[in-house]
């Protein structure tokens, strides 16, 4: 059984407790049952612009969740796109039908299968599909991303602390193998990441619908990720995926935790190392 934590006063007044359509349950509480109808009211008539999940990538209960809210949002007509962060910007579903097969919807956004396995994310893009909803690539291609390795202007998108903790991020992420000249460009990268997702987002806003943007969990930190970019007014609910009970963000970077069962634990920095080597 998984829980979610109750969202703040001002979010839950602002109808933002989206997430709850994907069945969520308190660690008290028996399996999720059909919300009542005061609470299914509140959300429809107050749904997010954005509504951003961000994931653990090696927790299958994650891309469950994620085909399951897409499902729930989709079944009450007030989903209007899916964008991913596992497919680039440029590749989109629209135009195809909702029969379209996953040979077709896997060519039309230029899967990537051996980054972003099929298996994993496929269920959510075809329920999306199938119900009419566009599916769109969210990130950079891959071929601007030596352009932004060597623009400074990205240095200055967020404040100071903010920066530091991407940079802090590129570093840990790599298990401090890469040398310092590196982090900037690929603290760059990821922040290039995030604006092209938000821009790909906000250009499918309608109003009384939302987005669903699904991507990895650092990229969907309010003070540092896709939220950072969107404009100014766009209402935006960012919800963790943990696998486990270990904290994964600050409270002010997300609006609830999506828990899952721990998973068994990587010893990634050695798997890096040893292909660092090679």
């Amino acid at each position: 059984m998984w829980k979610t934590k109750t969202l703040p006063p001002a979010l839950l007044a602002a109808g933002s407790l989206v997430f709850m359509l994907a069945g969520c349950a308190s660690s008290a509480s028996p399996p999720a049952t059909p919300l009542g109808d005061w609470k299914r009211q509140l959300l429809l008539q107050h749904p997010p612009d954005v509504l951003l999940l961000g994931e653990q990538h090696d927790a299958p209960e994650h891309q469950q969740w994620q085909r399951d809210t897409v499902a729930q949002w989709a079944a009450h007509g007030r989903l209007t796109a899916v964008v991913l962060e596992m497919a680039d910007a440029g590749n989109s579903t629209q135009g195809l039908p909702a029969s379209a097969s996953e040979a077709e919807v896997q060519k039309a956004l230029a899967w990537n299968d051996a980054g972003w396995p099929w298996k994993s994310y496929g269920p959510a893009v075809m329920t999306a599909l199938q119900a009419g909803v566009p599916v769109l690539g969210g990130n950079l291609p891959r071929a601007k991303m030596r352009e932004v390795m060597q623009q400074p202007q990205w240095d200055t998108h967020l404040p100071q602390p903010g920066w530091q903790r991407q940079l802090d991020a590129i570093r840990d992420g790599h298990c401090g193998l890469l040398p310092d000249a590196q982090l900037a460009p690929m603290a760059r990268i990821q922040l290039a990441k995030d604006a092209s997702m938000a821009r790909t987002a906000q250009q499918q806003v309608q109003t009384g619908k939302t987005v669903i943007l699904i991507a990895g969990r650092g990229h969907v930190l309010r003070s540092i990720g896709v939220p950072s970019w969107l404009p100014p007014g766009t209402r935006s609910v960012v919800v963790i995926g943990q696998a486990g009970d270990a904290e994964q963000a600050p409270q002010a970077d997300r609006d609830s935790v999506h828990y899952t069962p721990a998973i068994a634990a990587k010893d990634h920095c050695a798997e890096l190392r040893a292909k660092w080597k090679k």
